[in-house]
């Protein structure tokens, strides 16, 4: 019989490792049931419903303790609880209603809100797929850096950014922290450029200086299936080189893109995505938008006083 991996055996806890939902005994409360997630100790939520099933579910923080009143309705043995950035993914061991996810942002008035969700609930409120013009991310202006040795460089004409340049060490593209360090970059390619990488060798070294940044991407100007049925290389050659690149390196994401509108805008999205992951991580509550939080619900927020852009909804 095989063992369950020990992937919550980090943290000692005093009851099981397990997912519990209970009601909640507090009678003026407006959240009528409890949850407690085998995380950070033992994270108490008031929440709106007993699982999110057709939409997301409202959450609040229990500053007490786990009332012993609370009457049990349901516990259940957990896979995985771990925390992403601003969203804490939870895994239950049963085979129906196991997957979802907890996000945490800041609401509009400034308190913190707390959204329980599923992919069912997720691609129900969004459905349909287009270029919006939103910010990414949630931020108001975004500094984008642009290798100086970049001959012929995104503009972002469309998207609400700004770029400077500079000598990057990796990528094309890049934002920064306070700090001045690089927090994400971007490398583009076109479909030539990639070939003669691959062809050549040289994109393990480009891939090793991507690597040394947390958060890096390859984006690549063009359709998969044109790198299938390249003239210049015997079948399966160029793909099968892509994939050793891949495992070699698979914390870089290695996209595709039909045209060089839809790489841009790609970048745009994940560069500020990335800075605002990396806002999140460096303070002890989630104050900015991260990729995974709900894109109903945003915060305002000034500039601070050394931050090169500012952030809001």
């Amino acid at each position: 019989m095989k063992q369950r991996p020990a992937t919550l055996a980090r943290e000692p806890y005093p009851w099981p490792v397990s997912f519990v939902v209970a009601r909640n005994p507090d009678p003026d409360s407006r959240l009528p049931y409890l949850v407690r997630l085998p995380i950070d100790g033992g994270l108490v939520l008031k929440v709106r419903d007993t699982w999110p099933r057709t939409s997301r579910v409202f959450c609040a923080r229990v500053d007490e303790a786990w009332p012993t009143d609370a009457e049990v309705l349901e516990e259940v043995p957990v896979t995985l609880c771990r925390r992403r950035g601003v969203a804490i993914d939870l895994v239950l061991d049963r085979p129906r209603e196991n997957r979802s996810q907890f996000v945490f942002t800041t609401l509009p008035s400034g308190h913190e809100g707390i959204f329980w969700q599923t992919r069912k609930v997720v691609t129900t409120a969004r459905p349909g797929a287009r270029i919006p013009g939103r910010r990414a991310s949630g931020i108001r202006e975004l500094v984008i850096v642009v290798d100086s040795r970049e001959h012929y460089p995104y503009q972002f004409s469309k998207q609400q950014a700004t770029t400077v340049r500079a000598a990057l060490s990796a990528g094309d593209y890049a934002v920064r922290t306070d700090e001045g360090t690089p927090a994400a970059v971007v490398e583009r390619k076109s479909l030539a450029d990639l070939v003669g990488a691959l062809n050549n060798g040289t994109l393990v070294f480009e891939m090793a200086k991507l690597a040394e940044v947390q958060r890096a991407a390859l984006v690549v100007e063009d359709r998969y299936g044109n790198l299938l049925k390249h003239a210049y290389a015997p079948a399966g050659f160029l793909p099968d080189m892509l994939a050793r690149v891949q495992v070699r390196y698979p914390e870089i994401a290695i996209v595709f893109l039909e045209t060089r509108l839809l790489a841009e805008e790609w970048t745009f999205r994940y560069l500020g995505a990335a800075l605002a992951e990396y806002e999140s991580e460096q303070h002890t509550g989630p104050e900015v938008r991260a990729a995974e939080l709900p894109l109903d619900y945003g915060a305002d927020r000034g500039p601070s006083s050394n931050r090169q852009r500012k952030t809001g909804a």
